[in-house]
């Protein structure tokens, strides 16, 4: 199914008419989920505390990014082995937290701008952005750069100022493309003189305003002229698409052919058959992405058509992915266990597998008169720890679950008296799954989730499905225990 791109409708309000308003209005009212992926994202980055499972836990939320995540995760480009990821977590540990962050940026962005409207500019700058990062990627490699997959992202977001205005503008990208089309002034004196400013400024501002940091914002910043030769491979990523335009026999192009041969020491040959493939490689990332409409606009060296294993979307039903989340766990249980990723998976099972809106494992603070948490998946919590109070006078749902081995589904119809004032404030009165966790024949935490958000309703195959995971934590455990005994 072909996707589109989204248009702000200009007869319902104004369009913005200064820098500061589009980049408020591309923050705040087009692209609001993006903005707060962003941010969350740079506050992972800066915190030394934070780690793996707040970077899945930004992920999770959005079921999806999820999708899409881990559909780009198990792709030949950035899975070449092929390491089947049925799980964010897994995706981590696989691929690393760098690369996560970075296609969870790029997963994000597709989000916020792909939808039902078409237009095509905003095709051809999100095909071009694209083209340009796979072109930019592979010299990066040849050069055997640090981290290609950084020169990859900053290469495609480095045009994000015109991505974004195309996907959302009206009224005012009909001008700039008239007096662009009637031959009286260049693209950006057309920008200029339409809004007071260039597109390249707006990527600058959004830049500045997402935090991207790094490369990204670097690369931007210092368009077009940079002695950085990092920043010269995003610049020439884009070289190269401009080049191809103008046809392989054009004077443009064999300027670009001789550049990545002197930097890359390849020959003409190897330099041509690498951008014929590479543009390929784009053509199928695009729609990897989503973008559909948009890979149209990236040129292909062959007929050949687009493998259609790469383009299977990664959505399972709930019993499939169950059973593929729990082979997952039970993998970490025979290996060398890692404790971290045993919860951390137990938790996207019950919360994926399942279908809940949030879940938590929470340990036992050493008095024994609270939960305090440790993992969590799903709470609008503005980043402060979660702690449940253990009350035995009047007992709680946290003692009544803690009082006994076996899982307790709490019902406010049936178990009332359990839901304490305190309890409420904290988690509302809501149907909701618990189990403790032990270690030996104490328990020294526990599981809760819920479907708090969305209120549906919960079923006997939700808890049986979530006593299965639950259970696993548990022998997961005493695995663990008894590896540290040896």
């Amino acid at each position: 199914m072909a996707v589109h791109m989204k248009v702000a409708s200009s007869k319902m309000k104004p369009e913005p008419s200064s820098l500061e308003e589009w980049v408020d209005v591309l923050c705040e009212h087009e692209m609001p989920i993006f903005s707060n992926t962003a941010q969350s994202i740079h506050d992972i980055l800066n915190d030394d505390r934070k780690g793996a499972m707040e970077l899945a836990s930004v992920i999770l939320q959005d079921p999806n990014l999820t999708v899409k995540l881990l559909k780009m995760s198990n792709s030949s480009y950035y899975n070449p082995t092929r390491q089947k990821m049925i799980t964010v977590s897994r995706a981590i540990v696989i691929l690393g937290s760098e690369m996560i962050r970075e296609l969870t940026l790029l997963c994000s962005f597709f989000e916020s701008i792909l939808s039902s409207t078409n237009r095509r500019q905003a095709n051809e700058e999100i095909a071009q952005a694209i083209h340009s990062a796979v072109q930019a990627k592979a010299i990066a490699m040849a050069t055997r750069d640090a981290s290609p997959e950084e020169v990859f992202i900053a290469t495609l977001l480095n045009h994000i100022g015109k991505i974004s205005f195309w996907c959302f503008c009206g009224e005012q990208g009909e001008r700039i493309q008239a007096l662009i089309e009637d031959g009286s002034c260049t693209r950006e004196e057309a920008e200029k003189q339409v809004l007071g400013f260039k597109l390249s400024d707006l990527g600058v501002s959004l830049s500045k305003a997402w935090k991207f940091g790094g490369l990204i914002e670097e690369a931007i910043k210092r368009f077009p002229v940079s002695n950085s030769p990092r920043v010269g491979l995003v610049h020439l990523g884009y070289e190269i698409t401009e080049a191809l335009k103008e046809g392989a026999n054009s004077k443009q192009y064999n300027a670009c052919v001789k550049k990545i041969e002197a930097i890359t020491k390849l020959s003409k040959k190897a330099v041509i058959e690498n951008i014929n493939s590479n543009s390929d490689v784009a053509f199928g990332i695009a729609r990897q992405f989503g973008a559909v409409d948009a890979s149209a606009f990236i040129p292909k060296s062959s007929a050949q058509a687009f493998d259609s294993e790469e383009d299977l979307s990664a959505e399972f039903d709930k019993i499939q992915l169950q059973f593929q989340i729990s082979q997952d766990i039970t993998s970490i249980i025979s290996d060398k266990l890692d404790i971290n990723l045993l919860l951390e998976t137990v938790l996207e099972g019950i919360q994926r597998g399942v279908g809940m809106d949030r879940t938590i494992f929470s340990l036992m603070s050493s008095d024994k008169t609270s939960l305090k948490e440790k993992l969590s998946l799903g709470w609008r919590k503005n980043n402060q720890s979660l702690t449940f109070n253990i009350s035995s006078t009047p007992p709680n749902i946290f003692f009544k679950a803690l009082s006994s081995p076996q899982p307790f589904w709490a019902k406010p119809a049936t178990d009332d008296k359990l839901f304490t004032l305190r309890d409420v404030n904290v988690v509302g009165k809501n149907q909701c799954f618990l189990m403790p966790i032990y270690s030996g024949k104490k328990p020294i935490g526990l599981i809760y989730t819920d479907r708090g958000i969305t209120n549906q309703p919960l079923t006997e195959d939700d808890f049986n499905a979530f006593k299965h995971f639950a259970q696993q934590a548990n022998i997961g455990l005493s695995m663990y225990r008894m590896q540290k005994a040896l």
